[in-house]
């Protein structure tokens, strides 16, 4: 079960992403002048899926606490890698964004990476 507050942080962290993204490309882009960007970031932390996004970031950050409690950082943190490779898959899936053979090439050195970190 220790393992679930890693893989939790991960998935709540990547999920927020996904939503802001997505949010992101409902309202189109940031406005030029100053005092509508400000009204533009406003009216963003009304936006209730914003808003579970900033929670979901919220129990991220709950989850990597309690994580610490049972790992020592060195051995966490890789784990924190898949977030990189989650992301990646579902901005391709979600976002139609190109996943490259470079792009694939990393994500291999980022698996072997956690498999060689993950080795206490």
């Amino acid at each position: 079960m220790s393992h679930g507050y890693i893989f939790a942080s991960i998935l709540f962290g990547v999920l927020s992403q996904i939503i802001v993204k997505w949010q992101m490309n409902m309202v189109g882009a940031l406005p030029e002048g100053v005092p509508e960007k400000v009204i533009f970031m406003l009216r963003l932390l009304i936006n209730p899926w914003i808003i579970l996004s900033v929670f979901l970031t919220f129990l991220a950050g709950l989850s990597w606490m309690a994580a610490m409690t049972k790992f020592p950082i060195s051995y966490a943190y890789p784990f924190m890698s898949l977030s990189f490779a989650l992301i990646l898959i579902l901005g391709s899936i979600f976002f139609h964004e190109t996943l490259t053979l470079s792009k694939g090439i990393g994500l291999g050195f980022i698996m072997a990476g956690i498999i060689i970190a993950s080795r206490q």
